[in-house]
């Protein structure tokens, strides 16, 4: 039960970095070397994390755009020194759902690879 709370401190300081834009909170917690994955809207994309970091530094943080923060953990699996983390992370008009790799390094757990796509949000049924 350790790790997993070890993770999931991991993912909360993830989380709050994706918020606030904090790149180097972020830093922190994703290998120098990780890898980003998606499909936004039907397109594909890549970026090292130096890419990616660069990204979150030049827009506007859901934070400071006054958006609630309603990331949360779903599910996180450990085995031994990896771990598989379901996050939701909807932000910026977006329904992102991100899978993150962790592994356990030096003591620390760190993201090394984070898949995420938009899903599209149902339409509102009207009564």
């Amino acid at each position: 039960m350790q790790d997993h709370q070890a993770v999931l401190m991991a993912i909360s300081e993830y989380c709050k970095g994706v918020f606030s834009g904090e790149v180097d909170r972020l830093r922190t917690v994703f290998h120098p070397r990780a890898a980003l994955f998606a499909e936004i809207r039907g397109e594909a994309y890549y970026k090292p994390l130096d890419e990616y970091l660069n990204v979150v530094a030049h827009r506007k943080s859901p934070e400071a755009l006054g958006e609630s923060f309603l990331m949360k953990p779903i599910s996180v699996e450990v085995t031994h020194n990896m771990a598989f983390a379901k996050v939701h992370c909807p932000m910026l008009g977006f329904n992102y759902y991100d899978y993150l790799s962790l592994v356990r390094q030096e003591g620390r757990w760190i993201i090394v690879n984070k898949l995420f796509t938009d899903v599209p949000l149902a339409p509102a049924a009207h009564a």
